[in-house]
């Protein structure tokens, strides 16, 4: 799916990660290779290694301090882990920046990370997900009443250098990106693990069954994601009447298939609206 960013940005605007671990470095990776923006990159991690390794591969400036991050870029990117968040915000002092920060940590409401930067600051929430290391990530985002619309731009700019990044209308929907997108791939390599080991059982070997199952998901995918037809649509089509197809999407259906994803994905929005209290809470 195509990127496009907004023509009413700066022509040249900076970002600052802090914390510089897998998911940093697929967005920073994702930005270096766009050259529709000028982007000036800093980044502080405790790891002098990550931070070498950065630099040599993407070009990246190695910052000093996380508060020398937000003194001087226009986007600060929260990398860190959920658990440390609070002792890493505790330490900065907001006041001195007009930054907006943007938590790609999962599961923090902005209420809390408000809190421990003890600042009315501008804050984006972006909820990820782990094909975002290959450039195939799909991304919610919702910002606080602070953030001005060229922030939104510049945050559209940085979660699209991973994939793709779709506003929500409010925080609380981000439980439910979460349960879609966020824990969705685990979905779909479960199916595929599954796809696999009947097909070893109808006779295919291990390698075959694994090439047949990948590409086929992958086939599916980027036929439904260039077609203009919804994916029922799709399915119906490719579903013969009296067919092979028929009767494994009648066994499927009549086993509750489209139940059990509806269960599993509620647990998954109950499960992330309590994280977000417990982590709250610590």
């Amino acid at each position: 799916m195509p990127k496009t960013h907004s023509t009413a940005i700066k022509a040249s605007f900076s970002i600052g990660f802090i914390g510089g671990g897998n998911m940093a470095r697929s967005i920073i990776g994702g930005l270096a290779a766009d050259t529709s923006a000028s982007i000036h990159i800093q980044v502080y991690d405790q790891s002098a290694d990550t931070l070498t390794q950065l630099a040599s591969d993407f070009g990246i400036i190695a910052a000093t301090s996380n508060q020398q991050l937000i003194e001087q870029c226009d986007v600060v990117v929260l990398a860190v882990k959920p658990q440390v968040m609070q002792s890493v915000l505790g330490e900065l002092d907001a006041s001195k920046t007009q930054a907006a920060f943007l938590s790609i940590a999962a599961g923090l409401k902005i209420n809390s990370l408000a809190k421990w930067l003890d600042s009315d600051v501008a804050i984006i929430r972006a909820m990820p997900n782990t094909p975002a290391l290959v450039q195939c990530g799909a991304s919610g985002l919702y910002a606080n009443r602070h953030v001005s619309t060229q922030q939104k731009e510049y945050a559209d700019i940085i979660m699209q250098a991973t994939g793709i990044a779709l506003w929500v209308d409010s925080e609380d929907s981000l439980d439910s990106v979460t349960a879609l997108s966020g824990s969705g791939p685990a979905y779909f390599f479960l199916v595929m693990e599954a796809m696999q080991s009947a097909a070893e059982k109808l006779g295919l070997n291990a390698e075959t069954a694994k090439q047949l199952t990948l590409q086929t998901a992958l086939g599916a995918a980027t036929l439904a994601s260039q077609s203009s037809d919804s994916p029922a649509t799709l399915r119906q089509r490719v579903t013969s009447p009296g067919g092979t197809t028929e009767q494994a999407i009648n066994t499927l259906v009549d086993n509750q298939l489209i139940e059990i994803f509806g269960k599993a994905m509620q647990a998954a929005y109950d499960r992330s609206k309590q994280l977000a209290v417990e982590l709250d809470q610590k």
